[in-house]
């Protein structure tokens, strides 16, 4: 089999999926994504890998320390690799212009691999019981049909799209399943395609994180589905906040902070930790003395009574949000002496709540690299602002929204291994 198999990631948002194929060996073509925030996390990332390939992760520790503006820092860096970055929303209007790019950037080679999968909102059982209409009609629902076209552009021999579990039972206008019509048109375009839910939780992440995973194949073969080996290590969601400093609301920094020695297994065979480069985003929320005190009071029922806070049995002088028939779980301490967490959402980007630090002392909402842990983003993985908004980060929003890296590399670790 070629050791250099090279891949394509589609919507990439902040790269989890493509990150773990990276670390597995599989060379990016390209990385395509709307959001601009979202394309210089990706684009910092590549900086990365390349500067490690040349031995120059010195320049990438200057930069997370502040010596190197960003500019600065992607001077360093080979205009292929910054062009391989395409900021542009997939449909109709841009689908030639990002096909002119992705040909310079092969180079007359052929695409082995296409990864990723459209935004989850529309499919997703949460995004459809919020939403009136149940998300019928969203364009979000046929953004397949593109990445279709770029399976009938390239023919790369495999794919791998992802998305919630909720694309199982989504259906359009008149009643038909959005799954089945997908399946159909990639079969149209010539490749059989297989699927399972994956439990994150059963490859080494301590998240209970569920995804439909579908891998393609092209021809008339059928029984390749890559399954991957399940990894439960014996630790509990404690290792993910071991070695990061205690602060409190309000407190730690974007920039590098001071991380303790670890005496575990877990954060290095995660492919979490990194010693030899800072740890950046270590930054808690601030918050007022109201959300303090019902911090308190979830965190002390936690610990007391292994019990969930119910928004409602809160005292009538602390309970203000208007909404008190539904989301009343908004408040979720992040149980540290369990095997997994809740799933990771995107939402925390609004509602910090959701996830709230084990430690009463701390009493704060956890950072966003105790979130990119529980996604098991490497600790020197960066997530950046968009030029829009400098010195703000929609980091949380980035990590929630993207796939745990540990489970997309055991994905390509198996699908290695069955390539033909």
């Amino acid at each position: 089999m070629n050791q250099s198999l090279n891949f394509l990631d589609l919507f990439a948002g902040a790269g989890g999926l493509s990150e773990g194929f990276i670390q597995t060996g599989y060379k990016p073509v390209a990385h395509v994504e709307s959001d601009q925030a979202a394309c210089f996390t990706l684009l910092t990332r590549r900086a990365y890998h390349w500067l490690k390939s040349q031995e120059r992760t010195d320049l990438y520790a200057d930069y997370l320390n502040g010596s190197l503006s960003r500019t600065e820092f992607y001077g360093y860096v080979p205009e292929k690799i910054i062009g391989s970055v395409i900021n542009a929303e997939i449909g109709a209007d841009s689908l030639t212009r990002i096909f002119r790019r992705i040909d310079d950037l092969l180079e007359n080679r052929k695409l082995d691999l296409i990864i990723g999968g459209p935004p989850c909102q529309a499919y997703s059982l949460a995004g459809r019981s919020r939403d009136q209409n149940r998300m019928v009609g969203d364009k979000r629902n046929y953004l397949y049909r593109y990445y279709a076209e770029f399976l009938k552009r390239y023919r790369p021999g495999y794919f791998v799209f992802e998305n919630v579990t909720g694309l199982l039972s989504a259906k359009d206008e008149v009643g038909n399943l959005y799954f089945r019509a997908m399946r159909s048109l990639f079969r149209e375009y010539g490749y059989e395609t297989e699927f399972m839910p994956l439990s994150a939780n059963d490859y080494g992440v301590l998240q209970n994180r569920k995804r439909v995973i579908l891998v393609g194949r092209r021809g008339k073969v059928t029984g390749f589905y890559p399954e991957p080996k399940k990894w439960r290590p014996d630790v509990s969601v404690q290792e993910i906040f071991q070695g990061l400093p205690a602060i409190p609301a309000g407190g730690g920094h974007p920039g590098p902070c001071s991380v303790g020695t670890y005496n575990g297994s877990w954060q290095k065979d995660a492919g979490i930790r990194n010693d030899d480069l800072p740890v950046t985003w270590h930054q808690a929320r601030p918050n007022n003395e109201q959300d303090l005190e019902i911090y308190r009071i979830a965190i002390e029922l936690w610990n007391n009574k292994k019990a969930r806070l119910d928004y409602n049995s809160l005292p009538d002088r602390l309970k203000t949000h208007r909404n008190q028939h539904s989301f009343l779980d908004r408040f979720k301490v992040v149980a540290s002496d369990l095997p997994y967490s809740h799933t990771v959402v995107a939402h925390i980007a609004k509602d910090g709540h959701y996830y709230i630090h084990p430690d009463v002392t701390q009493n704060r909402s956890i950072t966003p690299r105790e979130a990119a842990r529980l996604q098991t983003f490497p600790d020197d993985y960066y997530f950046e602002s968009s030029n829009e908004v400098p010195g703000r980060t929609p980091a949380f929003r980035q990590i929630g929204n993207a796939v745990p890296v540990l489970l997309a590399k055991k994905i390509a670790e198996k699908l290695k291994e069955v390539w033909l």
